[in-house]
């Protein structure tokens, strides 16, 4: 049986890296948890059983981890002692703070009806650009060991990754798209 303390990618015997195969990972998570799944130790010994719990909770927090870039990138930097959960000045440069208020006035400019829409679409094909693009400079600053710049990258895609979840079945039953992207960007 696996061990628990093994970092995520090496449970899952992957590279270290902010781009994997995620069909690859889904595939040994599927692997790793019939072969771990509790059931499969009903009649072992207590301590097997315990075991077997604490690794399926073990590889199911590992395999959340890694299938979402953004859980992904906060796991690389923390394994490199990066504390991704405190904020600085200077993790937050001038230009993410004014596109930031950029897209607000921009959000605050549109009309507060479905009128919006073909506008809020765009914005969300920009943002997955804008998201696509700093993945890229993240794993590069990654690679070259540029941690520092990896973190300040990554506040930036915390914020673009904020604004993805725009979508019909986002909408609270009394908001407009536009309240729900306003409500995300506060």
């Amino acid at each position: 049986m696996q061990r628990l303390n093994q970092n995520f990618f090496q449970l899952f015997d992957l590279p270290e890296s902010f781009y994997l195969d995620v069909d690859n990972l889904s595939a040994k998570y599927r692997d790793m948890q019939t072969e771990v799944h509790p059931d499969k130790f009903a009649a072992a010994p207590e301590q097997e059983k315990m075991h077997a719990v604490q690794m399926t909770s073990y590889i199911n927090e590992a395999y959340s981890t890694l299938k979402s870039p953004i859980k992904r990138a906060a796991y690389i930097l923390s394994l490199q002692g990066m504390d991704t959960e405190s904020v600085n000045q200077n993790d937050l440069g001038m230009d993410l703070l004014t596109e930031q208020m950029q897209l607000r006035e921009s959000l605050d400019e549109l009309p507060k009806d479905e009128s919006a829409l073909p506008e809020l679409d765009r914005l969300k094909k920009d943002v997955k650009e804008r998201l696509s693009l700093k993945q890229n400079g993240f794993a590069c600053e990654i690679e070259q060991g540029e941690y520092v710049c990896a973190k300040k990258i990554f506040h930036e895609l915390q914020f673009l990754h904020k604004l993805l979840p725009v979508s019909y079945t986002h909408l609270r039953a009394h908001e407009t798209r536009h309240d729900l992207v306003c409500r995300l960007l506060l």
